[in-house]
């Protein structure tokens, strides 16, 4: 199914019936289909919704650009469409950034919230990083000293050479959108979040580093933490069962 908005549009699916609905916000890049043993064994207790965002799963890519607040607002705009109320919230890495725009800032009503190894949190530059910035804006500026005809040629190259993986592999069209979303530190928002938290984070993630979560459990008043000893990003693929097992546990709602 597709929900679309003056923003944008994208496809979702729907599984189960039932009062209690879960809304599951994937990772940048990921599909429903990450989510797939968890959608199984979830949704005869719940309803579930779970997202493809643009230019990933059936979504179409934008030639618009975006920033992670288009993103918010549009699934706000959803939620609200298809009367969900009081859902819970499943977030995973960019997932975790619309989490905390919806109920940190646009104080969206909520039930309990896991982020699983979530994005958003700006930190200093590490110096190596510091370092290849700096020698890739000094070989930008050399682009005027390159004949006109080549000039393109030399500037893809050093996109190419300097850039993240997650950045080679996204549509050139989305480029933008993705510099957009990873400029925005959202701490703030997170920090604005009164809901119920639970916090899942790989020991050895290097995308989203565990001291993230560990300023989350800090700063989020209700939350606490859950390390998965030896995992990464991922870190609700590598251990499913224990994924499931934890979820059920904490959505439990007594009747």
């Amino acid at each position: 199914m597709y929900f679309k908005s003056n923003n944008f549009s994208f496809y979702y699916e729907k599984y189960g019936n039932k009062k209690d609905t879960i809304i599951i916000l994937p990772g940048w890049g990921d599909t429903r289909k990450t989510f797939q043993f968890l959608i199984e064994n979830l949704n005869q207790n719940y309803s579930i919704y779970i997202i493809d965002y643009p230019g990933f799963g059936k979504s179409k890519v934008l030639e618009q650009e975006l920033t992670i607040y288009d993103y918010a607002e549009t699934i706000k705009k959803f939620i609200e469409k298809e009367h969900i109320k009081n859902p819970n919230i499943i977030a995973h890495s960019f997932g975790g950034r619309i989490t905390s725009i919806l109920v940190g800032k646009e104080k969206l009503k909520v039930n309990k919230i896991l982020l699983i190894d979530v994005a958003g949190i700006k930190r200093r530059k590490k110096f190596k990083v510091y370092i290849k910035e700096k020698i890739y804006k000094i070989l930008k500026k050399c682009t005027r000293f390159i004949p006109q005809k080549k000039k393109e040629k030399y500037k893809e190259k050093l996109l190419e050479f300097f850039s993240s993986k997650d950045y080679k592999d996204i549509p050139n069209i989305m480029k933008k959108t993705f510099q957009n979303i990873i400029q925005e530190d959202l701490k703030k928002y997170y920090k604005n979040i009164k809901n119920e938290t639970l916090i899942i984070w790989g020991e050895k993630d290097i995308d989203t580093p565990l001291k993230d979560g560990i300023f989350l459990r800090k700063n989020i008043k209700n939350s606490a933490l859950i390390i998965y000893k030896n995992s990464q990003h991922f870190s609700y693929l590598e251990n499913p069962l224990l994924t499931l097992k934890i979820i059920e546990t904490f959505f439990y709602k007594k009747n």
